[in-house]
């Protein structure tokens, strides 16, 4: 039986939100049994600053995930974090930021990865909690909103994952990878893939107040058929990693372990929060064990 873990000490890093541009320090600290990931918005002092990192606290998706509590605090640009935590089996920890948004640093989960090393995994006595898919529960957007989209959870050994995207920039053009996690995979595999984003949206994301801190330093940049970065891609398929790197972070949400088979095609953030609401709604498709 797998335990639930901690970090044994703290950690921080710093750097300024991709769509805020506002510098954050993120401080993680060691949480008991059962915690989970909570953040803790430590600049907010009038009203109650924490927020669960928990499906149900997923207020917008749109470029991100982000979540807000019932005194209306929020936090965003939540992934990247999460899934690093997921992939070193990080159960309970707390996040203290003192911005409104994570830090970006490389566009990656490499520098989490690296944070919760240096502050080291520690196991505690309590089992984890696995969220066990029990059958297909299969979601897609609503008719006209993104062609051929679906995210779908099934039964399976373990925690498998199958991304596909298909873009029409040969930079990208159609790419897919199946993934299983196992200890020391989301590190090699996984961590170091990046954001990337297109220049042609750059002056209409900032007007809506979005990618304010983005820049060649945090994200592939993709202008036509090119790459824009000098130092070009760390990996030919780095954009489908990047998304499964997205997916588990967003389904680290569940408040668990998955036990179970993950299929996508063009998946996104509103797409795998969609496929978890889906699966609670449902009590005869999951069990926690």
């Amino acid at each position: 039986m797998s335990h639930q873990n901690t970090i044994a000490s703290s950690a921080s890093v710093s750097g300024a939100g991709v769509h805020t541009g506002k510098p954050a320090r993120l401080t993680v600290r060691p949480a008991g049994e059962g915690v989970g990931v909570v953040f803790v918005r430590t600049d907010v002092t009038d009203r109650a600053a924490e927020i669960p990192a928990l499906v149900t606290k997923v207020t917008t998706t749109e470029l991100g995930t982000n979540m807000t509590n019932e005194a209306g605090v929020s936090v965003a640009t939540v992934e990247h974090f999460l899934a690093a935590c997921a992939g070193l089996g990080v159960d309970n920890v707390i996040a203290e930021l003192d911005g409104p948004e994570l830090p970006i640093l490389d566009g990656s989960s490499r520098p989490f990865v690296e944070l919760l090393e240096q502050a080291g995994v520690k196991a505690q006595a309590a089992p984890k909690r696995v969220l066990k898919i029990l059958k297909p529960v299969e979601v897609r957007p609503a008719q006209g909103q993104g062609g051929v989209k679906f995210a779908r959870l099934s039964p399976g050994k373990g925690f498998t994952i199958s991304v596909v995207i298909d873009f029409t920039t040969k930079a990208i053009g159609r790419q897919e990878i199946s993934f299983t996690m196992t200890p020391g995979a989301f590190a090699r595999d996984v961590a170091w893939a990046r954001t990337f984003g297109f220049a042609h949206q750059a002056e209409q994301l900032h007007a809506m107040g979005k990618g304010l801190g983005a820049s060649m330093d945090n994200t592939v940049v993709i202008e036509g058929d090119k790459i824009l970065n000098p130092g070009g891609l760390q990996a030919q398929d780095e954009f489908v990693r990047h998304k499964l790197l997205d997916v588990i972070g967003d389904l680290f949400l569940a408040g668990g372990t998955i036990e179970g088979l993950y299929e996508a095609e063009q998946p996104g953030h509103a797409l795998n929060n969609q496929l978890l609401r889906a699966v609670f709604a449902d009590a005869a498709s999951f069990a926690w064990t």
